[in-house]
């Protein structure tokens, strides 16, 4: 951490000082290089914070997010700035975004040189699924007098009857100072994904989300919804037109849905399907399936767009839902996946959220089966609930709506 941040604020804020003052060394005793140089160092250590707590999270290129989050908290703090009308000096803000990002980008093509992360697993329970997950070099230890050298960790199942001599093993490995994992922890930190057995605090930490970011998201939300509904009524009015042209009915698809704590209340998206198009019972009706004959042509863009998901902001405003938490599903789908899924009321503990981490990871899916997996999505969110995941998980929402990933 000492080597990456001083040597990025070296290089992105105190390199381009030097530079200007090499053409005029009083440069550095004006007003506006000294707001400039000061924001720069807020905007540079936020970014480095932002991107290492990002770059945690399992499935994540952390290269991929440095553009994005610099230019996220550099942003923020210059147009702070700007707001409050303080001068600044143009070219060594920029001079420090860009050069921020090259020294991290730097920073990760050579740490991509050395070897990939290395875990030592000592057989016994359920430690045989492991081997499947990828990005991780896999050393099985046969024998307790075998030590690995160069290994990040020492994986075990700790819940598996082990002999004494790999107890004394762990317990050696531990004191030694290198880490060891229980291998339902280190399943999690690299797929994402949280697997109930029991509903306990042993699976999942305290059952409760933070409950102080849970009121400060609330704050966001519908501030950010009231934003949105204001400055993007032009566009809100126009696809309303547009999809009373396209096909007959109205302009608003109205459905009831299982929410928060289990209340039930109505959803609001523009309508993407024929009016009246026959799905089968209520159960097959509430179910999109992959090139479904119902959408309507306009449909298929606002899905894939999701420009379809912008009229919840008005549940957004009455406290229903969030921008980001589990996918809430229509009534008949909820009820269902009750009956069929243990513990699935649980996700029902955030409010539901228009894009969320098992829809950036698995998009939209509607089997019992697929929904167990995207269950254990939820429960990650639940479990890591922070405002830096809700960060990551914007980042991906953007790239989906770019790609269309998930959409039906």
């Amino acid at each position: 951490m000492r080597f990456q941040l001083l040597g990025g604020l070296t290089f992105a804020i105190l390199v381009p000082a030097l530079i200007r003052m090499s053409f005029d060394q009083q440069v550095i005793l004006q007003s506006n290089m000294q707001v400039t140089i000061g924001a720069a160092f807020i905007a540079h250590t936020m970014g480095y914070l932002l991107y290492k707590r990002i770059g945690n999270f399992p499935g994540v290129a952390a290269a991929g997010y440095i553009l994005p989050t610099f230019a996220l908290t550099y942003g923020l703090v210059f147009v702070t700035i700007f707001f409050f009308r303080f001068d600044y000096s143009r070219f060594q803000a920029a001079a420090s975004f860009l050069q921020s990002t090259l020294w991290y980008f730097g920073l990760s093509l050579a740490t991509r040189r050395l070897d990939p992360y290395r875990l030592a697993v000592i057989p016994g329970g359920d430690v045989d699924r492991l081997e499947s997950i990828p990005g991780v070099n896999w050393h099985r230890i046969h024998s307790p007098d075998t030590i690995v050298e160069y290994a990040s960790g020492v994986v075990a199942d700790l819940r598996a009857d082990l002999s004494d001599e790999w107890e004394r093993y762990i317990a050696d490995r531990a004191l030694s100072g290198t880490p060891v994992y229980h291998v339902k922890q280190i399943s999690e930190s690299l797929t994402g994904r949280v697997e109930i057995e029991h509903l306990s605090e042993n699976t999942l930490g305290s059952l409760n989300p933070n409950q102080g970011y849970l009121k400060i998201k609330q704050v966001i939300d519908w501030t950010s919804a009231l934003f949105v509904l204001i400055v993007f009524s032009p566009l809100l009015l126009f696809v309303a037109v547009a999809v009373k042209i396209d096909s007959a009915g109205p302009a608003f698809f109205k459905q009831k849905r299982m929410g928060y704590r289990g209340n039930i209340y109505e959803v609001y998206k523009f309508r993407t399907m024929k009016l009246g198009a026959a799905g089968g019972d209520e159960k097959e009706e509430a179910i999109t399936k992959a090139g479904d004959a119902r959408i309507t042509r306009l449909g298929q863009f606002l899905r894939k767009s999701r420009i379809d998901e912008l009229p919840q902001a008005f549940n957004i405003l009455r406290g229903e839902m969030s921008w980001i938490g589990p996918r809430p599903e229509a009534l008949v789908l909820s009820k269902w996946y009750e009956a069929e899924l243990p513990f699935y009321r649980y996700r029902h503990i955030v409010r539901p959220g228009i894009t969320g981490w098992a829809q950036v990871n698995q998009g939209h899916v509607a089997a019992v089966d697929d929904v167990l997996e995207k269950l254990h999505y939820d429960f990650y969110y639940i479990k890591n609930f922070s405002p830096w995941l809700d960060v990551l998980i914007v980042f991906r929402t953007i790239r989906t709506m770019l790609t269309g990933f998930g959409a039906r």
